[in-house]
C-alpha cells in the first residue's frame, strides 16, 4: 500500500470513528463519474488525492475546521468568486470554511495540491492569499495527528506561531 492509500485509509478510519462517536451518518462518496462531471465543469483536473477524498470516504462533512465542503459547494463557490470583486486565482477551489470568510483553498495547479488560506479580512487581495500547507498529504495529516494551527482547540492557533509565507503566484494566477 502507498503512502497515499494509507492516508486514505487513515482519514476513512477518523471518519468512520467520529461518525460511531456522535451517531451521525457517514458522509456518501460521490457516485460513479461524479468527479468527471465536475472537472468538466471547472475546466481542469482535481488532484489525485482530492479526488479520491470524494469518490472513496465521502462527499465532504468531514477534515479540518467545519469539515471539506460538499462538492457542489465548492464548485459554486469558486464559480462566485470568479465573478467577484475579488480577484479569485484559476484552478484554486475553497475547501474548508473557517468562519469570517476565511477559507481553506486546495491549488488544483501544484503538484502537490498545496493547501492556500485566503483571509480577506487583511483587507489588500495581495494579503489575503498565504501559503497554509505545501500539499493536500502535509495538511490532512496534520488533521489526523492535531499537529496543525486549525487543531488548536481555542481556535486562535497561539500554541503554533502563525506566520503564514504569502502566496507568491497569487497576481499571475488572476
Amino acid at each position: 500500500m502507498n503512502e497515499t492509500e494509507q492516508l486514505l485509509e487513515q482519514v476513512a478510519d477518523r471518519v468512520r470513528d467520529s461518525a460511531q462517536g456522535c451517531g451521525a451518518p457517514l458522509p456518501k462518496p460521490l457516485a460513479d463519474g461524479g468527479i468527471a462531471r465536475a472537472e468538466g465543469i471547472l475546466g481542469f483536473a482535481l488532484p489525485p488525492l482530492f479526488a479520491a477524498l470524494y469518490a472513496r470516504v465521502g462527499d465532504g462533512g468531514f477534515g479540518p475546521g467545519g469539515g471539506l465542503l460538499p462538492l457542489r459547494q465548492i464548485m459554486d463557490a469558486y464559480a462566485a468568486r470568479r465573478a467577484s470583486g475579488w480577484r479569485w486565482p484559476e484552478g484554486v477551489l475553497p475547501i474548508t470554511d473557517f468562519g469570517c470568510a476565511t477559507y481553506a483553498c486546495v491549488d488544483c495547479r501544484s503538484e502537490t495540491a498545496q493547501v492556500l488560506l485566503f483571509d480577506p479580512n487583511l483587507g489588500d487581495p495581495d494579503l489575503a492569499w498565504s501559503i497554509d500547507t505545501p500539499s493536500l498529504a502535509g495538511w490532512l495529516r496534520g488533521w489526523l495527528d492535531g499537529t496543525a494551527w486549525f487543531c488548536d482547540e481555542s481556535g486562535l492557533g497561539e500554541e503554533f506561531d502563525l506566520e503564514p509565507a504569502p502566496w507568491a503566484e497569487f497576481r499571475s494566477r488572476i
